[in-house]
């Protein structure tokens, strides 16, 4: 059974930071290109990064400069730093591992709250 398990999300103040995990447990992790996205109110889902096998990076528009993705294999985990955040950042945040159209799994989501 595949599972992603998002966790560190909460609430955080405009200009903060948090670095959010996903760990995956059920897939060859190391294979997988792993990936942060988020769904902000209101709005469709939108890619934040991916990280390849190889920790090959893409980021979505706007994203590169204040985020930052990374994954640790020996953990079946990737991370999600996040910096200066704003209350437009405010979203559900869900982890994807992707291997092709039929291993495409998505977690829970974990709210992200940037509010004072």
């Amino acid at each position: 059974q595949v599972q992603l398990v998002e966790s560190g999300g909460g609430l955080v103040q405009p200009g903060g930071s948090l670095r959010l995990s996903c760990e995956a447990s059920g897939i060859t992790f190391r294979f997988y290109i792993m990936g942060w996205y988020r769904q902000r109110p209101g709005n469709q889902r939108e890619l934040i990064a991916t990280i390849s096998d190889s920790k090959i990076t893409t980021y979505g528009d706007l994203m590169k400069g204040r985020f930052a993705i990374s994954r640790d294999n020996a953990k079946n985990t990737i991370y999600l730093q996040m910096n200066n955040l704003t209350p437009e950042d405010t979203a559900v945040y869900y982890c994807n591992a992707w291997l092709g159209t039929a291993s495409d799994y998505w977690g829970q989501g974990t709210q992200v709250t940037v509010s004072s």
